[in-house]
């Protein structure tokens, strides 16, 4: 289970430090700004789907869905945006 976290962090790491650099890219379209600002909305916001009253639940969709946001607006970026912020990651 440990190492299953470890390597979910490892990812979410590195998928949230794409996604830093394609934001301060020059070439950053404004929906991915928007997806970003959204994506951090929903992670601060209060109101969730599922409750972080229930106490296991309430946490895991917030794990869940907040790398699957992210990972969705990754694969959304024009190739050559894609490919520097790669390179700038590798780096």
């Amino acid at each position: 289970m440990f190492k299953r976290l470890t390597l979910l962090w490892t990812v979410v790491r590195g998928d949230a430090r794409q996604l830093w650099f394609a934001l301060r890219h020059p070439a950053a379209p404004a929906w991915l700004k928007w997806g970003t600002a959204l994506i951090a909305l929903y992670l601060f916001s209060p109101i969730d789907l599922i409750p972080d009253a229930i106490p296991f639940l309430g946490a895991m969709d917030d794990l869940v869905l907040v790398p699957l946001a992210i990972r969705w607006l990754l694969k959304r970026l024009p190739p050559e945006l894609s490919r520097a912020t790669s390179q700038r990651r590798g780096a």
